[in-house]
């Protein structure tokens, strides 16, 4: 779950999370861009309640083992590629919430060059909230941080990250 979300999160620079109607696109290329993404998630996993009320505590201490193994506690680094089509980068972001509206985005900045938005999200009583920053350096390097608390029965989870992208070129490669 955290490793999806930030392979997700990575993304971010591609477009904004907002649908004021004074948003502007980055001022950036389209095309396939790599992305490094350096931070840690700390804290409780924020569990679904329903998973809460099925598992012992035998079994709820092995899948947050297993969920801390796969990305929490000390600093990691991810790489991704990503393919920025010009229709994607006039589009709000969703992290594939699109037809729902478990996420309230709010934006505090946008321009060309730099975009600031806010993230409220209540899915299924797991709320989270955070703050992305992009900045486009020029057209074909963006840099930027995401922070964000997920919440679910008392139970916090803490993400602090970091990314620089870089077009890499106009043609988009699939993996």
């Amino acid at each position: 779950m955290t490793t999806r979300l930030s392979i997700a999160l990575i993304t971010l620079f591609c477009a904004t999370l907002c649908t004021a109607a004074d948003f502007q696109p980055l001022d950036v290329k389209a095309g396939q861009w790599e992305s490094k993404l350096t931070g840690q998630t700390t804290g409780q996993p924020p569990l679904p309640d329903e998973l809460l009320k099925r598992l012992s505590p035998q079994q709820l201490a092995q899948v947050e083992a297993a969920i801390q193994s796969k990305g929490t506690g000390g600093l990691k680094t991810t790489v991704n590629r990503s393919c920025l089509t010009k229709d994607k980068l006039d589009k709000p972001f969703n992290l594939g919430d699109e037809n729902t509206k478990a996420c309230t985005r709010t934006l505090i900045t946008a321009s060309g060059g730099k975009q600031e938005i806010r993230l409220d999200c209540d899915r299924q009583g797991m709320k989270s909230t955070g703050t992305v920053k992009v900045e486009a350096v020029d057209t074909e390097n963006v840099k930027g941080s995401l922070q964000m608390s997920v919440t679910n029965a008392g139970r916090t989870m803490n993400m602090n990250y970091t990314f620089v992208s870089k077009w890499v070129g106009a043609a988009c490669t699939t993996k």
